[in-house]
């Protein structure tokens, strides 16, 4: 990867990230909706979006060819698929928690998922870690340990959010597809249950609610809303190691932390104050590290 490259990596995943931390404020306006009709629109008017955005940004005979690799190649069917699916289910949890003024476990599972994300690429994609960058990451599991253990019940709110968004960042870096066309065929393999799940449990309705339009127009937008930072994700994993992607994401689950604490009114505890502390430092050290070691590595090359 080259430090174009990188940059270019780290402009979008921060962009996704400020987007996605932002994203409770948007779900909580749908409070009124129930979270599997939210779910549902939010993946057909993302299958919408995308399709106008591919034929708009005039990519549609490559999508078209992209499509037919696709069909030729089970394995990487398959595994678009499993993404599909993976990504779904992280859509149903995390608008069920913010509904349920669970912002605060959101953001606990979005301070995990970066340290599930560096686990998976050192397992499956053989990245290393120096050292100065395993304490890095050792500092900000001892910070969501912590915060953990303080709320004295088990995460499972939190963990799944991590594990399945670990896991989608992992299957789109193994498919290394355009992330405008990944996304538009994650979305068209789900789309098809999300319009017949509408239909049988709502009717020819498909959950609108005619009464408010306001509400309505916050269902067709939430595709907007979704394709936009998977699109700005899906860029940043293909130009950066999914370490880096994932430590990232903390600028996520901390934008959520606030809007919890000062937005909604969720109580901010020492814990809380000990474990953001300990990941922001983790991150500092961990981002220095990297720039260090790269410009290490060019200064060796042009020696060279």
């Amino acid at each position: 990867m080259t430090g174009r490259n990188i940059k270019r990596g780290i402009t979008f995943g921060v962009s996704a990230y400020f987007i996605w931390g932002l994203l409770p404020m948007y779900w909580k306006l749908l409070e009124e909706t129930r979270a599997d009709a939210v779910l549902a629109h939010r993946i057909i008017w993302s299958f919408v979006f995308m399709t106008a955005f591919i034929i708009v940004s005039k990519k549609g005979k490559s999508f078209i060819l992209e499509c037919k690799r696709l069909v030729q190649n089970k394995k990487t069917l398959l595994i678009i698929t499993t993404a599909s699916i993976i990504i779904s289910l992280n859509w149903l949890i995390f608008i069920w928690a913010v509904q349920q003024e669970l912002v605060i476990q959101v953001s606990l599972g979005y301070y995990i998922n970066p340290l599930m994300s560096v686990l998976l690429g050192v397992l499956f994609l053989k990245e290393k870690l120096s050292k100065a960058q395993t304490l890095s990451c050792i500092l900000a599991a001892i910070g969501v340990i912590y915060l953990t253990f303080f709320f004295g019940v088990f995460p499972w709110i939190s963990l799944l959010l991590a594990i399945t968004f670990a896991l989608y960042g992992l299957l789109k870096k193994i498919v290394n597809i355009d992330s405008a066309f990944s996304l538009t065929i994650e979305t068209f393999i789900v789309t098809p249950i999300a319009l017949i799940y509408l239909l049988s449990v709502f009717g020819v309705h498909f959950g609108f609610n005619h009464i408010s339009l306001s509400t309505d127009i916050l269902l067709i937008t939430a595709g907007i809303a979704t394709a936009v930072p998977l699109l700005l994700f899906g860029n940043a994993v293909l130009h950066l190691p999914l370490s880096m992607a994932g430590i990232l994401q903390y600028i996520a689950p901390t934008i959520m932390l606030f809007i919890g604490v000062f937005l909604y009114g969720e109580v901010f505890t020492y814990a809380h104050f000990v474990t953001f502390t300990l990941i922001w430092i983790s991150l500092i050290l961990y981002m220095s590290t990297s720039l260090k070691f790269k410009k290490d590595k060019k200064t060796k090359q042009k020696l060279a």
